[in-house]
């Protein structure tokens, strides 16, 4: 397993921070690659992405989720990956944005891709993006306020 770890800080508050990024549907506006993210259920999500010629579709399941603290995931099915995204409040208009992703490159380009840090510059430029997006905005497109606990079931 590869882990990356990237964060940013945006100017914007927690909330509006962490209500933008559960409008996963969105997310095609600032992240490359990703095609088409559908909110299936509370908690499932299915994506499709482009990358590297590479068309691939998978499910993805939250396993926690804490209003203005942190969005866990991980894949259901296909290429192991999974991660975690954090809020941590900087001061009443700023926010630090915190990613650390786990996956498995399965191809020879994939782990090459791994070994040159082509992974670790998309996360940061994606970052980058969702910083431009939500600051350019000045405010959230929608946000999902529930809380789904970890639990055993879901573990990471």
């Amino acid at each position: 397993m590869t882990t990356i770890q990237e964060s940013i800080d945006v100017r914007v508050p927690v909330r509006t921070a962490y209500n933008q990024w559960t409008q996963f549907e969105s997310f095609p506006y600032f992240m490359d690659g990703v095609d088409r993210v559908v909110q299936v259920t509370d908690t499932l999500t299915h994506w499709e992405t482009s990358i590297g010629g590479v068309h691939r579709e998978f499910d993805a399941e939250i396993t926690e989720q804490r209003p203005d603290e942190r969005v866990a995931w991980h894949a259901v099915e296909g290429q192991k990956h999974g991660g975690v995204v954090t809020f941590h409040r900087l001061d009443d208009v700023s926010t630090r944005v915190n990613v650390q992703m786990e996956y498995d490159p399965e191809t020879l380009t994939e782990k090459a891709g791994s070994a040159l840090g082509v992974v670790d510059r998309r996360v940061k430029g994606d970052l980058t993006r969702f910083k431009e997006f939500i600051e350019s905005q000045g405010r959230e497109t929608g946000g999902w306020r529930g809380d789904v606990p970890r639990s055993p079931q879901r573990g990471e």
